[in-house]
């Protein structure tokens, strides 16, 4: 079947910003989507506010809005931009919803536009709990006992006649969100009212629990013909009762029968039937092992988490094949490497893929690490090897956690076997860390089973990798036998476990494997749906090295790993930039990552991709092979940073700045030196190595201090400290302070105005694209605060102090490349905070405004192009604004005080854009999910340090005609300045008071300022209840000011029609 000819413009929408269930997953998808589309003829309009993604670069498609994904929104872009056709199944559930929307308020038929790829009614058979029941009904498809309830009264009465545990699943949201097992009333009256809340339809479905049953997942493609096939056979490690966003998994299934895989097909093929969907659908199901029983749990008609894996698992392009599909196409019209055609695709391969998630809980410490229905994860690794247990401590060591396989984690170690039991009972982030422990010190597979339900053949694996330890430890490494090295080797265990096993080195590891023939091997996936695609892995087993090496000359670039809090999609954005500039530049590149979500690992970013870890042994390993020029490392964060010296030390030439000159710039003492020797001012600081010295300092510099320990991404660690006592606390508790592992101690700039930039030097000469002002003042971590960009309150003087200073740091430590610069102004002085040699998270950012390709860039400098080469660079903003704003998963761990500090706690980011400040920091809000409200009440309860600050704003919004309540202290300062407003009770002072305002739903607006410890418990209930009830909400006087600005912008201007990206760049350049 042809491409179709009835239309001619799509638009697709985008999922947002990376959050806990929706991540870069979607940016993968849509960049494929974009590819597709175009090489198909059609013309694009994107749609999304993530500004962090390749998929919104204004080269991927024609029209790009960087906009808040709400239905106005798209609807003055679709009245403006009148696409023929609207594709929605590669944004996530954001996309989904939003297409409903668009259809239901009748926008959709307004303006013409077909919806490809889903049926919509077929949506609602899949999303709605009642709908699908019904649907499955007909189909004969089983599902678990279960009914819809809209109160908390209506599931106590469920819950009741199915017998706790029961499962409760909310409506038309994703990543689990707002559900959860719960055993008891109590837990469900709380679940149950969070899920009512986060449903797009106020329904949770109240479902038997098949707590313990396997849970599997099929991954199924169907085309306009309904031509059906299964892509990937998925099988969670995790039982059911994990949802399968945290659970451990492998491809193909390794224990599910082959009668039970055909007995799923068959269900799936007939659900994506009845839906109607073109493309892709991830279907999960749930295995009874005891008697046999199947039931389908969900449906995802939509590329989703899963597609991703199923994509890099199988060398199957899902969401480029979705997309062409939805424009007409069908599978036997795509090439099948082995059968000609893709009708006849089924899954090959003779090797194992496991996926292992990335959890955050270091950077919520109040937040439960018990794992559930509703999902934690941010982010995942794949790892593929020739067999499970080679496959398995792959992705462990690919997760950048500290740990290069399953034991030697000293606090478990400590545990004796009766306290390591204890910790198994409930599924957490350490489960599997945990049962490898407990089998080292005798806990048997029977006993391991009966407690997790896990399958008894993941537990008998980890048994035998277990066994294996414990012969190797009965020998010195001198006297190791040659042959249980190798077995070593065979069952997964890295160079540098070993090394830390017998207390020897990585280095002497690697020599003696070499010298008994241990070398690494590497195999071929190959693509399916494409020409002459593949991607690569290695392997220890005794197989044949099948992957061709070119004579042409090659760069590798090191990708950034799984994606975590501090280290994101904004790395792999940079390493994106670097492979295509390479190729266009005539060097072969060469990506080495593990995230199955990234476009990075998509099979057509590079010349060639290996799907490894990033450590030193599987980077050499690569390295040798293929005898590159040089590796690229400043563009995947902290992750090939940290390798770097070692990498150079072991013969890597390393391209742009020296391991060396990153090093210098992170290590505070030679760079304080630095400083004071360019006569740029610091905070005053210093290094303590013991508690002693730290208290020494802390009274030296003078209380409030920002500690830290050294070498850190994403402000892990730090905090602001009021006094002696918190010190004490914290070099003991929160670091372990010694001389191996300083304390940073820095003066804290109170009420500072903390500026970023991002620059690009040849070591001559420096550009500075773009100077960033934070809209939080020093004390927040600049990854959660919001960001304009042009500045709005930095003077000119500043400025150029700024670029000047810049310049100077970037010729003093020979900056090849891109570097970032963290500067703060207090009291009409600059001072520098930090620099660094490499690529930073806001490179996107800066890149979308100024429409300069930093990544670009900075590539081309290190590939020896000098900045004169480069020629007039002219960034565009400067009669536009384009505002940052953060997205934080407090929404996922209720139990945590959403409050922000110096460590990083945002998990993605959105951008509003406008011709003025106020409106384009109110579409950030939007963005981000808090539309902020033209009318109604304000309750303001500020810390008496900051009503100094206070006057302005709540002038601000008397003057524009809010209802202002205030507790007690902020309303006797409001009185006494003569701004009316009412006397709130906080929620120990009796009733009415604030909890029941919140509940009540009679606030619009929260300003709640916590500044030192005991602000920030006694009033946390009100950030928290804030969340929960969806009010917007701020905690910082910056943030309240830039509100009353956005509202003011709203309220006085007619809000301005939507600009795409390429008009706001080329008006910029009139």
């Amino acid at each position: 079947m042809p491409k179709r000819n009835d239309i001619n413009k799509i638009m697709i929408i985008g999922s947002g910003p990376i959050i806990i269930g929706q991540a870069c997953e979607f940016d993968y998808s849509g960049t494929q989507a974009c590819k597709a589309l175009r090489s198909e003829g059609y013309e694009i309009v994107l749609v999304n506010s993530n500004p962090a993604t390749i998929m919104t670069d204004p080269g991927m498609a024609d029209h790009t809005y960087i906009e808040p994904l709400i239905a106005s929104r798209l609807e003055q872009i679709i009245a403006k931009e009148r696409p023929d056709a609207l594709l929605p199944n590669l944004g996530g559930q954001t996309a989904l919803n939003l297409a409903s929307e668009l259809s239901e308020k009748g926008i959709l038929a307004k303006y013409n536009v077909k919806v490809i790829g889903v049926d919509l009614e077929a949506i609602k058979r899949g999303e709605d709990r009642i709908e699908f029941k019904a649907t499955m009904s007909k189909l004969g498809v089983p599902v678990p006992h279960s009914d819809p309830c809209y109160t908390v009264e209506e599931a106590e009465k469920i819950a009741d006649k199915l017998g706790y545990p029961v499962v409760l699943r909310p409506a038309y949201t994703m990543g689990g969100t707002g559900g959860g097992i719960v055993y008891n009333v109590e837990e469900l009256r709380s679940v149950v009212t969070r899920g009512l809340a986060a449903s797009l339809i106020g329904q949770v479905l109240v479902e038997e629990c098949v707590l313990g049953w396997e849970e599997l997942e099929l991954e199924v493609v169907r085309d306009a013909k309904g031509q059906k096939i299964t892509v990937c056979f998925i099988e969670n490690v995790d039982p059911m009762g994990v949802h399968t966003g945290d659970s451990f998994c492998v491809a193909p299934m390794l224990t599910v029968p082959e009668s039970v895989q055909k007995q799923l097909q068959d269900y799936a093929y007939r659900i994506v039937d009845a839906i109607g969907v073109t493309g892709g659908t991830n279907v999960q199901f749930a295995h009874n092992r005891e008697n046999g029983k199947i039931v389908v749990i969900e449906i995802n008609p939509r590329t989703s988490r899963s597609s991703a894996l199923a994509s890099k698992a199988t060398g199957f392009p899902i969401a480029m094949v979705s997309t062409k599909l939805a424009s007409g196409l069908t599978l036997d019209e795509f090439p099948y490497w082995r059968d000609g055609s893709l009708e006849k695709y089924t899954p090959s391969g003779d090797y194992v893929v496991v996926k292992f998630a990335r959890w955050a809980f270091e950077k919520f410490p109040q937040a439960k690490t018990t794992l559930g229905t509703q999902m934690k994860a941010v982010g995942e690794v794949m790892s593929i090897g020739k067999n499970f247990k080679e496959a398995f401590q792959k992705a462990i060591r690919s997760l950048e956690i500290g740990r290069f396989g399953l034991g030697q984690v000293k606090k478990f170690q400590a545990l004796s076997l009766d306290e390591l039991r204890q910790r198994l009972v409930s599924p957490t982030n350490e489960r599997f860390f945990l049962i490898y422990e407990a089998m080292l010190k005798g806990m048997t597979v029977d006993e391991v089973v009966k407690m997790t339900s896990i399958t008894r053949y993941f537990i008998e694996q980890m048994k035998e990798i277990a066994d294996c330890e414990m012969e190797l430890t009965r020998y010195a490494f001198p006297s190791l036998p040659a042959e249980l090295l190798k077995k070593a080797k065979l069952f997964g265990f890295s160079d540098r476990y070993l090394a830390k096993l017998f207390n020897t080195t990585e280095k002497n590891v690697r020599s003696a494997r070499l010298a008994i023939g241990m070398k690494a091997k590497f195999q071929t996936v190959k693509v399916s749906g494409a020409e002459d695609a593949a991607y690569y892995y290695s392997t220890y087993a005794d197989v044949k090295d099948d992957v061709p090496v070119s004579a042409n000359k090659k760069i590798m670039v090191l990708g950034g790993g799984p994606n975590r809090i501090g280290q994101g999609i904004e790395f792999d954005y940079t390493c994106v930039h670097a492979a295509f500039t390479l190729r266009d530049n005539g060097w072969e590149s060469i990506m080495v990552n593990c995230n199955p979500e990234t476009v990075s690992t998509d099979y057509d970013t590079s010349n060639k991709l290996y799907f490894e870890p990033l450590t030193v042994e599987d980077v050499l390993a690569i390295y040798e092979k293929e005898q590159p020029y040089g590796a690229i490392v400043q563009f995947g964060g902290q992750t090939p940073l940290n390798l770097s010296q070692v990498l150079k030390d072991n013969g890597v030439n390393i391209i742009g700045t020296q391991p060396e000159g990153i090093r210098l710039a992170e290590d505070r003492e030679y760079f304080r030196e630095r400083m004071i020797k360019l006569g740029i001012p610091q905070p005053e600081s210093g290094t303590a190595r013991s508690l002693e010295e730290a208290v020494a300092l802390g009274t030296r510099i003078g209380y409030p201090v920002m500690v830290r320990p050294s070498f850190v991404l994403g402000g892990r660690g730090m905090e602001v400290i009021y006094d002696e006592a918190m010190l004490r606390k914290y070099a003991v508790e929160a670091i372990q302070v010694s001389p191996e592992y300083p304390m940073l101690i820095d003066r804290f700039l109170d009420n500072a105005t903390e500026c970023e930039v991002d620059a690009i030097s040849d070591g001559r000469e420096t550009f500075v694209a773009s100077i960033m002002e934070h809209i939080e003042l020093a004390g927040i971590h600049s990854g959660d605060s919001a960001c304009v960009i042009p500045p709005i309150t930095i003077s000119r003087e500043h400025q150029d102090t700024i670029r000047r200073y810049t310049a100077a740091i970037g010729q003093d430590f020979h900056v090849m490349g891109i570097m970032n610069v963290q500067y703060a102004i207090c009291e009409d002085k600059v001072y520098i905070i930090e620099a660094n040699p490499r690529a930073s998270r806001t490179v996107p950012v800066v890149s979308k405004v100024t429409g300069v390709s930093l990544a670009r860039l900075a590539t081309e400098l290190m590939l020896g192009k000098s900045m004169a080469d480069l020629g007039n660079i002219k960034p565009c903003c400067d009669s536009f604004y384009g505002v940052k704003e953060a997205v934080f998963p407090f929404n996922m761990f209720p139990e945590v005080d959403p409050v922000l500090g110096p460590e990083m706690r945002a998990t993605g980011e959105v951008m509003g854009m406008a011709e003025n400040f106020g409106l384009a920091y109110y579409k950030a809000e939007e963005a981000a999910g808090f539309s902020l409200p033209t009318s109604g009440n304000v309750l303001i309860s500020v810390s008496r340090r900051e009503r100094k600050y206070l006057l302005p704003i709540a002038q601000g919004i008397a003057d524009m005609g809010f209802k202002i309540f205030a507790t007690e202290g902020t309303s006797a300062f409001l009185n006494e300045h003569g701004i009316a407003n009412t006397c709130v009770k906080k929620l120990l002072e009796g009733r009415p008071n604030i909890g029941d305002m919140i509940k009540n739903r009679q606030l619009n607006l929260i300003l709640n300022t916590p500044i030192g410890r005991e602000g920030k418990t006694s009033d946390s209930y009100i950030r928290m209840m804030a969340i929960q009830n969806k009010i917007p909400y701020m905690t910082t006087i910056a943030a309240a000011n830039a509100s009353v600005q956005g509202i003011r912008a709203v309220l006085h201007n007619t809000d301005t029609k939507p600009k795409s990206l390429q008009e706001y760049h080329a008006n910029d350049n009139k």
